[in-house]
C-alpha cells in the first residue's frame, strides 16, 4: 500500500485549561520538513511533537499548527489584585520626583504579575497534547493512503500501458527485421561491383544486431514486474520508484535510438509519454 504526500487532518480536544485545537498538513518534499505553529505555552514541547511525527511520517513537507483556546468561562481578563495595588503605591510614591508620569492601561497589562495565569498541570497537559497529535495523525495518515490508493491505480494503468506498448513491439520486430535486411539488400544489389557474398552476410547481420531490443524489451518487462512489487510493499517506496523509472526511461531511449520504422518510433514516443505520466504520480508519493 503506497501513500500520498499530500494530506490534511485537523482535530480539537477538551481540556481542563482550555480547547485543544490541532491541524497537519503536508504537501510534496524529498525529505521530512516539518514547520510548527504551536502555543507559547505549548512550545516546550516542540522536540517531543517532531519526534512523534517523525516516527509515523517518512518524507513530505507538514505544517502542525497547535492552539490552546481558554475555557469560556476565564476569557475575561485574570488580574492580580495585590500586584496592581503594589503598582499603584509605587507610582504615587514615585510620582513626587517624576511629575506628570503616566502609564498606559496596555502597558501595566504587560508588566510581569498582573495579568494571573491559570495553573497548568504541565505532564498532564503534554499527555493531552500527544493524544490529540496521535488522534490527529491517524487521520492524516488515513488521508494519504486513501489518496495513495488512487495514485496506485494510475500507475498501475500506465504500467499496463508499458507492458503492451512492450509486447507490440516485441511482435513487430520480426517483420522489421525483414523488411530492414530486404532494405539492405536492395541497396547492395545496386552497388556498380559485386558485394562478397561472406562480407554481405557479416555486413546483414551488423546491420540487424544494432536494431535488435530483446534485451531492452526484457529488461522493461522486468522494470514493470518490479514497480508493481513495489507498489505491494508496506513501506514508503516514493525514492525507490523514483530511482526505477530512470531505468524505465534508459530502455524507451534505446529503443527510440535503435527505430528504423516509424512504428517502433512511435512506440518510443508513446513508452516515454507514460513513463513521464508515472513520474508524476510518483512525485506525490511518500
Amino acid at each position: 500500500m503506497i501513500r500520498s504526500m499530500t494530506a490534511y487532518a485537523s482535530g480539537e480536544r477538551e481540556t481542563p485549561w482550555g480547547t485543544l485545537s490541532c491541524e497537519l498538513r503536508s504537501v510534496n518534499h524529498r525529505f521530512l520538513e516539518t514547520g510548527m505553529r504551536v502555543h507559547e505555552d505549548l512550545r516546550t514541547l516542540e522536540p517531543v511533537l517532531r519526534e512523534r511525527i517523525a516516527a509515523r511520517v517518512s518524507r513530505g513537507k507538514l505544517d502542525l499548527s497547535l492552539r490552546l483556546r481558554a475555557p469560556e468561562q476565564q476569557q475575561g481578563l485574570q488580574l492580580d489584585e495585590a500586584r496592581i495595588a503594589e503598582l499603584a503605591d509605587a507610582a504615587r510614591r514615585l510620582g513626587e520626583h517624576f511629575h506628570g508620569m503616566r502609564v498606559e492601561f496596555t502597558q501595566l497589562l504587560q508588566f510581569p504579575g498582573v495579568q494571573r495565569a491559570a495553573s497548568v498541570d504541565g505532564d498532564a497537559l503534554k499527555a493531552e497534547v500527544l493524544a490529540l497529535l496521535d488522534e490527529v495523525l491517524d487521520g492524516f495518515l488515513e488521508a494519504r493512503a486513501r489518496e495513495g490508493a488512487r495514485l496506485a491505480t494510475a500507475i498501475h494503468e500506465r504500467l499496463d500501458g508499458i507492458e503492451r506498448i512492450a509486447a507490440e513491439v516485441r511482435t513487430m520486430m520480426p517483420a522489421l527485421r525483414a523488411g530492414q535486411r530486404q532494405k539492405l539488400e536492395t541497396r547492395l544489389a545496386e552497388l556498380a561491383q559485386p558485394a562478397d557474398p561472406g562480407r554481405l552476410e557479416q555486413e546483414l547481420v551488423l546491420a540487424l544486431q544494432k536494431l535488435d531490443v530483446d534485451e531492452e524489451l526484457d529488461r522493461l518487462d522486468a522494470h514493470v514486474a518490479e514497480a508493481r512489487r513495489v507498489l505491494g510493499l508496506k513501506e514508503a517506496v516514493g525514492r525507490r520508484l523514483d530511482f526505477l523509472l530512470q531505468e524505465f526511461n534508459r530502455e524507451a531511449n534505446t529503443l527510440g535510438s535503435k527505430s528504423v520504422d516509424s512504428r517502433s518510433s512511435n512506440a518510443a514516443v508513446e513508452l516515454k509519454v507514460l513513463i513521464d505520466q508515472v513520474r508524476e504520480q510518483v512525485q506525490n508519493i511518500e
